[in-house]
């Protein structure tokens, strides 16, 4: 019986060879408690977790691993989530982002999925929520990324 990836912590050196197969996530926090809940929830499944205190941290790891989805906490010290995605858009295979709020109202949500994050979640995550939205994201960006372009317009006639 072949044995499931643990969630790891890993360092901007590490890098991921196939993406394709490991389902990857990073987290994106100044608060180690979202790091640590996200990782009780997802522990035990295929998701490779990255993690990081800032938006200098995360786009380090960007550049050297394809990532999937990207949990963001909707304030970073400095920045928000709002500059993460600036940098996200502008990536050739952009992750999915799912922001995070303690006060993840209409309005966040509304804003954000305007602005094109794919999901908002409040936190605390609830474990059936954050697994379906991790899974609908990864689904969105594996379409995205690694659909050839003949599909896409011969899906589209």
């Amino acid at each position: 019986m072949r044995k499931q990836p643990t969630i790891e912590r890993t360092s901007p050196t590490r890098v991921v060879t196939s993406p394709s197969k490991l389902l990857t996530v990073l987290s994106v926090s100044p608060i180690e408690k979202d790091h640590l809940s996200l990782q009780a929830i997802i522990g035990n499944s295929t998701w490779m977790m990255f993690q990081a205190p800032d938006l200098i941290s995360a786009l380090a790891l960007l550049r050297q691993n394809e990532i999937a989805v990207v949990i963001c906490e909707r304030y970073l010290l400095p920045g928000t989530w709002i500059d993460l995605l600036e940098h996200l858009i502008a990536l050739p295979k952009a992750p999915s982002l799912i922001v995070t709020s303690r006060l993840a109202d209409e309005r966040l949500w509304a804003e954000a999925l305007n602005l094109g994050a794919w999901d908002v979640l409040a936190k605390p995550f609830d474990r059936i929520e954050l697994i379906r939205s991790l899974k609908l994201a990864w689904d969105h960006w594996q379409k995205q990324t690694h659909t050839p372009r003949g599909k896409i317009v011969s899906a589209a006639m």
